[in-house]
């Protein structure tokens, strides 16, 4: 695969927000972003809170930032607050360590991209971004 689809990224968007409407979540914002960081899609529901779109951003770029998926993150930030306090200046405020940011990877193993998702709970922020990877017939890596 030579990389991720706006067709690709625009399904996993889709179908993380359809997942999230059958289940009552709150209006979320989803994001796609490639390896690089840039936007692939982002969409932000009616209702969503202002802030959703850069949240549900620096959650994905986090996830690509570190290399890792939302949950290590969320974790890590936890055990060691002052580490991810420097991670947050040195990435001048693009990151959020919490769930909700999910790598993207192929079958192989080869980093996509990355989702985040942000509006309701991290929890179910994170389980609607799998879902949507997952429905594109990609790999989810929430870490």
């Amino acid at each position: 695969m030579s990389g991720l689809s706006v067709t690709q990224a625009s399904e996993i968007v889709d179908a993380a927000l359809s997942h999230a409407r059958e289940l009552g979540l709150r209006p979320l914002t989803v994001t796609v972003l490639d390896p690089g960081g840039h936007p692939k899609v982002v969409k932000r529901e009616d209702g969503a809170g202002i802030l959703r779109p850069q949240i549900a951003h620096a959650k994905a770029w986090g996830s690509l930032g570190t290399g890792q998926g939302g949950a290590v993150g969320a974790r890590h930030a936890t055990r060691d607050p002052a580490f991810f306090a420097a991670l947050a200046s040195i990435s001048e405020g693009r990151i959020a360590s919490s769930k909700g940011g999910v790598l993207i990877r192929d079958e192989h193993g080869e980093l996509l991209g990355a989702v985040g998702v942000s509006g309701d709970r991290p929890d179910n922020d994170e389980a609607v971004a799998i879902f949507g990877v997952e429905k594109a017939g990609l790999v989810a890596d929430a870490g």
